[in-house]
């Protein structure tokens, strides 16, 4: 056995395993050393796990053409990429989330034509992308454990005047407490057509509803933006009901029955 073969593969070297990226004679070489490597194997194996679950969210976006939106986008932030693999490296379970919501939300929006960039990002939103947008932020923040939320509930009026600020509207926080939730805090969020608040409740079991709020995006003639009653989507991670009025968005979020969300909905919606 040679000293090359029987040398630890370096993470440059896993990572380029399990993105396929590899000539003939360089994917048998290490290969070949992969065997060797019981750690290497592990890391591929979760890697690789790790992947096939991102791409599965958008399996529908895997197979279309890269537009040139995405392409500029990309080559922008290529001095990005050793942070992207960090990322990677940490192999935990929100920041996977993280990355297939940022993934997710950016993809959704750039696939959708390949005009102006403007124009793209119009023609993808409205009330369906806000929902499914509130969906992904509920399944990125809810498991948290020790950071769940950026301001939490024992300083209410300061968090509820300062998401009023930044959303641009007057908001308030409805109380859940007949319906066995309780505020746990909330934090802002980013959207296409300015900031956005999200405000989470937990019950004595411990599960946690989002709500999500925001303005819609007015711009192009493709977007939805037309005022609603409730609407169901069960097509992101997490279902939610979602409403529209006067142009802002409202999106209740949660691992809960349709029913008993439609009654939590129901109640949000008559406080606000």
């Amino acid at each position: 056995m040679n000293r090359t073969s029987s040398r630890p593969l370096t993470e440059d070297e896993i990572h380029t395993l399990v993105d396929d990226q590899l000539a003939p004679d360089a994917l048998t070489a290490l290969q070949t050393r992969l065997a060797q490597d019981p750690a290497a194997q592990a890391t591929v194996t979760k890697w690789r796990r790790q992947r096939d679950a991102l791409r599965s969210l958008h399996r529908h976006l895997v197979d279309q053409p890269v537009p040139a939106t995405l392409v500029t986008a990309a080559r922008q932030t290529a001095a990005s990429q050793q942070d992207i693999n960090q990322w990677w490296r940490w192999g935990g379970m929100a920041a996977g989330v993280m990355l297939a919501f940022g993934v997710g939300w950016f993809s959704h929006t750039a696939w959708q034509g390949e005009g102006r960039p403007s124009a793209t990002l119009a023609r993808a939103s409205g009330a369906p992308d806000f929902a499914r947008q509130a969906s992904f932020a509920h399944a990125v923040y809810a498991p948290e454990i020790r950071h769940p939320v950026e301001v939490g509930a024992t300083e209410q009026e300061h968090l509820v005047q300062w998401l009023s600020k930044r959303v641009g509207k007057p908001l308030k926080v409805p109380h859940l407490a007949a319906q066995g939730y309780e505020l746990v805090g909330g934090r802002l969020l980013p959207g296409e057509a300015g900031a956005r608040a999200q405000f989470m409740f937990q019950n004595a079991a411990g599960t946690r509803i989002t709500l999500y709020l925001g303005a819609i995006d007015k711009s192009g003639a493709g977007a939805d933006i037309r005022e609603t009653g409730f609407q169901f989507r069960a097509d992101g991670p997490i279902p939610s009901f979602y409403w529209i009025d006067q142009g802002f968005g409202y999106a209740l979020s949660g691992p809960v029955p349709r029913d008993a969300l439609m009654k939590l909905a129901e109640a949000v919606y008559h406080q606000l």
